[in-house]
């Protein structure tokens, strides 16, 4: 089995292939809505995958024009729109994909939401662009509602929420009400036994949707099939448990299967150890800080910045690129499948955040 990356200057593309299938992930930057359907279809046929899902972070203007050149088959899509933009124009687009199986729809209520699919190691569940049935509930109550449709659809397929591995959490103005937030999710975290087993991988994110919805997320589980595949939170070096300040998500988690390991780092920002923003203000500081905790994360997991799979790089302020470029370009981070978004961070004081995945083939 080899991880291949290919770029070409326009979209980044990068490639597990295992014994029984092929994982891709396809990131394209600052194309229109036709162009980046036109490099996915392409990509996909090339390489006989299916799209599992996709986020596309551009304005929300632009969904109906969107829809109407995507096919009903293709993946589900989560569009998000940065709290900080206004209305902007697309910024990126990143879609996750497998060939040599076949991937089995998820329906909740009739309404198609991810995928199911299995090799000889595992069953996996990715749920995508999960919003609530009725925007017209509360936005405590539209959060609850998400989590019972996201684990509704797990339960429909023989998995648990515990089996939950990750999650990606939009909310829109999410300054406003990140607190009421992670009450609702500890709590229905509480209520399902998360908390004796594994607390998922996590990033929390303020953007809007095409929905008006509070929230829109999405989700990816593993269910083992046999004790030679092994998963288990991850901590950082560098920064304290977030579940230490109510936020109830691991720094980062491990699967290790026969063949390889994934390495999925939460969404990361410039907290200390004691959980407090730091480098006000400063944005290049707030970026050295925060790869150098994912870095140590990396470490941590004897992996390093050339085992880089995926990723999503946040700004508050898309001027902030520049020095993000720069660091990278300093740090000789190669190229990899790195979507980029106009959004606002989980505290108004931060500018800058990164998720990350990692992928170790084994000698």
């Amino acid at each position: 089995m080899q991880k291949i990356i290919k770029t070409n200057g326009i979209s980044d593309i990068a490639t597990l292939v295992l014994p029984s299938h092929s994982e891709h992930c396809l990131t394209i930057c600052g194309k229109n809505d036709l162009e980046m359907n036109r490099i996915l279809s392409e990509a996909m046929q090339e390489r006989q995958a299916v799209p599992l899902g996709r986020f596309v972070f551009a304005g929300c203007k632009h969904y109906e024009n969107f829809r109407k050149n995507t096919s009903p088959s293709d993946a589900v899509t989560t569009w998000l729109q940065g709290d900080a933009c206004n209305d902007g124009e697309i910024s990126s687009m990143q879609c996750s994909a497998v060939s040599g199986i076949k991937p089995m729809p998820v329906k909740v209520h009739g309404r198609p939401i991810g995928f199911v699919y299995e090799d000889e190691h595992a069953r996996y569940c990715r749920l995508s662009g999960v919003s609530p049935e009725n925007i017209s509930l509360s936005r405590g109550e539209q959060t609850r509602e998400i989590f019972e449709i996201m684990n509704a659809g797990l339960l429909q397929h023989g998995f648990r929420f515990t089996d939950t591995v990750r999650t990606w959490l939009y909310l829109d103005r999410l300054l406003d009400w990140y607190d009421e937030f992670n009450i609702v999710r500890t709590t229905f975290f509480e209520e399902n036994g998360v908390f004796n087993k594994m607390v998922p991988a996590s990033t929390g994110i303020g953007a809007s949707n095409q929905y008006g919805a509070a929230l829109i997320c999405d989700l990816l589980a593993i269910q083992p099939k046999t004790s030679e595949v092994k998963i288990k939170s991850v901590k950082s070096p560098m920064q304290g448990s977030a579940l230490d300040y109510k936020s109830s998500f691991s720094r980062a988690v491990e699967i290790a299967f026969p063949t390889h390991r994934n390495l999925l780092v939460s969404g990361t920002a410039s907290i200390d150890m004691n959980g407090k923003s730091v480098h006000i203000g400063d944005c290049e500081k707030q970026i050295d800080l925060t790869m150098r905790v994912v870095e140590a994360i990396l470490k941590s997991c004897e992996m390093g910045w050339n085992d880089l799979f995926r990723g999503i790089a946040y700004f508050k302020n898309m001027s902030d690129r520049t020095p993000f470029d720069k660091y990278c370009k300093d740090h000789d981070i190669p190229k990899f499948p790195l979507a980029v978004a106009h959004t606002d961070i989980c505290r108004g004081n931060l500018l800058f955040e990164i998720e990350v995945d990692a992928v170790k083939v084994k000698d």
